[in-house]
């Protein structure tokens, strides 16, 4: 079967208007060709498990996008792509969309080893990514605009959490990719600075698509039986969550023994597994479904109504392509233009309603402000809040607790127009990353 956006190309305008449900009377309000954005997200492989669902946000985003008038008196036009979990081909899939396809921005990546692959294809053809999933940090780059959490926002806040809860004990698991083993080093030097012991912290990683968790769950069994509150961090990322939460529940690892923090573990994740053994079990995100505001709640009853199924959820990386669109849209309407160089500095600045309560601004360092939230895992696949920060939090690009990043700096405004610039020697690097962050 043709993609949908594939299938409306080529075609007449009166008959994309027909095909798409924009009537005679509709039509009037539009003007010049379409405006184009690009959808970059995993609709197969081992990721897409996360990653369909924020495409079908995005499509319903931009059809609320056009209802409202389109942009610049054009129409939006999504343009969609599978790059299939398979890192490089999002790069290639990037290239595409920018170079034939002409989009004038891209919405998409959920791994960091993806970002990271078409990161140089955003610079070498300077257009716009808005990446809207929790990160590592370690990263400033102009031709980002990061809508998910840095790890200040979720990872360090978490952990607080925890260690108030009598925590003293430590299992970071995670998959092998750069955003878990660039996150537990980050907790692993906080760890140590807040007075835990390096005995007193087990660090694990398995392969994406992991499934078989008997060994893994056995040993984070033993390393909780030495007497000290034990808890387990969790980056597990992708569908490899179904069987090690599956496993915690067949070893009798209950909340209340090790509670589990997930990073990565959201409503859409819960929706496949059986969530009665996992009640109490935590996740630390920037925004729930069951967050009780007239925001939310609008925006789940059009979520629900565009997909047509009172069971599809909403999850955090969905709110955070909600804020970077509606970033995107306030930023070209400043500017006057979809072009790059100009909607990157209006981004600026830009300040729009969030889903959980007031508003989120993008900062100089292309990060954004956002609350942090402790969930605790329902029965029906829900998260129950039980904590909270008293505002909102910065997103820091550069952590404080490495050596190597402490001195670092982001600023993409005149004259600094740096992502890394370092406050010691006074120097920009030249680029957004250190050599350490890629590791």
């Amino acid at each position: 079967m043709r993609s949908p956006v594939k299938w409306l190309q080529g075609m007449t305008a009166a008959a994309v208007l027909a095909a798409t449900g924009v009537g005679a009377a509709d039509a009037q309000q539009f003007s010049g060709d379409p405006i184009k954005v690009g959808i970059l997200h995993s609709l197969s492989g081992t990721m897409a498990i996360s990653e369909t669902t924020l495409k079908d946000a995005m499509l319903m985003l931009i059809d609320e996008q056009n209802k409202k008038g389109g942009l610049l008196g054009r129409k939006l036009e999504p343009v969609v792509v599978d790059p299939a979990s398979d890192w490089p081909l999002f790069a290639e899939k990037a290239r595409e969309l920018i170079s034939q396809d002409k989009v004038a921005a891209v919405f998409g990546c959920w791994t960091s080893v993806s970002r990271k692959s078409v990161l140089p294809v955003f610079k070498e053809l300077d257009s716009i990514l808005f990446y809207p999933v929790q990160y590592e940090g370690e990263e400033s780059e102009r031709n980002v605009f990061y809508t998910g959490a840095a790890p200040n926002q979720q990872a360090i806040p978490a952990v607080d959490y925890l260690m108030n809860e009598g925590v003293e004990r430590w299992v970071l698991e995670g998959t092998d990719y750069v955003y878990p083993r660039t996150t537990n080093k980050i907790l692993e030097a906080y760890l140590k600075a807040k007075g835990v012991a390096a005995e007193d912290i087990k660090i694990n990683y398995t392969p994406f698509g992991f499934s078989d968790w008997q060994t893994e769950v056995s040993a984070i069994k033993d390393f909780g039986s030495a007497g000290k509150k034990t808890a387990v961090v969790s980056t597990v990322n992708g569908d490899a969550n179904v069987p090690f939460y599956k496993e915690l529940a067949n070893q009798g690892v209950a909340a209340e023994d090790i509670p589990v923090v997930a990073f990565s573990v959201g409503e859409e994740e819960l929706a496949g597994i059986d969530t009665g053994p996992l009640v109490g079990h935590l996740a630390a995100w920037n925004y729930f479904e069951s967050i009780d505001t007239s925001e939310n709640n609008d925006f789940i009853s059009k979520w629900k109504t565009f997909i047509g199924d009172d069971k599809r959820v909403t999850n955090d990386p969905m709110e955070a392509h909600y804020i970077g669109f509606n970033m995107w849209v306030k930023a070209v309407e400043k500017a006057g233009t979809t072009d790059p160089d100009k909607v990157i500095d209006a981004m600026v600045g830009v300040a729009v309603p969030n889903l959980t309560g007031g508003y989120s601004a993008m900062m100089p360092n292309h990060h954004i402000t956002k609350p942090v939230f402790i969930g605790e895992i329902q029965d029906d696949g829900q998260f129950q809040v039980v904590w909270q920060t008293p505002g909102l939090v910065p997103g820091d690009a550069w952590s404080d607790y490495l050596p190597e990043s402490k001195p670092l700096i982001s600023d993409w405004r005149a004259p600094m127009s740096c992502g890394n610039f370092n406050t010691d020697t006074g120097k920009c690097g030249g680029a957004g990353e250190t050599a350490a962050a890629a590791n």
